[in-house]
C-alpha cells in the first residue's frame, strides 16, 4: 500500500511539473510597449546607468590616483585621442595585450594617450601591480580603481575592455578583449 501511495505521489508531482512548464507562460510573453522594461538602468547596480557609456556619447569623467601617486582626471586629456583600458595583473589576455599597448604608446604618444585603469579592487594588491608594471616596462598612466566604481561605470565586466575616445571626449569605439598594435592603430586612424 505504501509503495502505491509513493508511486501515485511521484506521478502527481511529475504531472504538476509538466503542467507548470507547459501551461505557464513566460512573463516576457505578451508584454506590450506599455509593459516594456528599460534595461539601460539596472536597479541592482546603484547609480550605474548602463546606457551612459556607449559609442557616440561623452565619456564620463573620473578622477583616480595613479600608481605613482599622481591624480589623473580623464577630462584633462581633451584635445588628445585616448585609449582607455581596464585590466588586472592576473588576466591572461591583459598580459598578452600589454606589450602591444606599450609599443603602440611609444610610437604614438604624441597623438594618443594610453590610460590603463587597473581594477585594483579585483587585483592582488599594489605590490603585484608594481611588479607587473616593472616586468612589462609600462610607461603610460596606470590609475588605480580601488573601489571598482569606474570599472563598473565603464562596464568592464570582461577584461580587458577598452574604449577609443576622440579629442572631444566622445566614445568612438568599445573593444572587449585584447588588442594588438595593428588593431589599436586601425581604431585610432578610424577616429579621424
Amino acid at each position: 500500500m505504501n509503495k502505491n501511495l509513493l508511486s501515485i505521489a511521484i506521478i502527481l508531482l511529475a504531472v504538476a511539473i509538466i503542467f507548470v512548464n507547459v501551461w505557464d507562460k513566460p512573463a516576457s510573453e505578451g508584454m506590450g510597449d506599455a509593459d516594456s522594461v528599460d534595461i539601460t538602468k539596472d536597479e541592482s547596480i546603484p547609480g550605474v546607468d548602463l546606457g551612459e557609456v556607449q559609442e557616440g556619447n561623452q565619456a564620463p569623467d573620473f578622477t583616480l590616483t595613479t600608481l605613482d601617486g599622481a591624480e589623473l582626471k580623464l577630462s584633462d586629456y581633451r584635445g588628445k585621442k585616448v585609449i582607455l583600458n581596464f585590466w588586472a595583473t592576473w588576466c591572461p589576455p591583459c598580459k598578452a595585450e600589454m606589450p602591444h599597448m606599450q609599443s603602440f604608446y611609444e610610437e604614438n604618444h604624441e597623438e594618443v594617450e594610453v590610460i590603463a585603469v587597473n581594477l585594483t579592487n579585483m587585483d592582488k594588491g599594489e605590490e603585484a601591480i608594481n611588479t607587473f608594471v616593472k616586468d612589462y616596462e609600462l610607461t603610460f598612466a596606470i590609475p588605480l580603481d580601488e573601489a571598482g566604481d569606474i570599472g563598473m561605470q565603464y562596464q568592464a565586466f570582461t577584461i580587458p575592455t577598452s574604449y577609443a575616445i576622440d579629442e572631444d571626449g566622445i566614445i568612438q569605439k568599445k573593444i572587449i578583449g585584447p588588442m594588438d598594435e595593428a588593431m589599436m592603430k586601425s581604431i585610432v586612424d578610424g577616429m579621424e
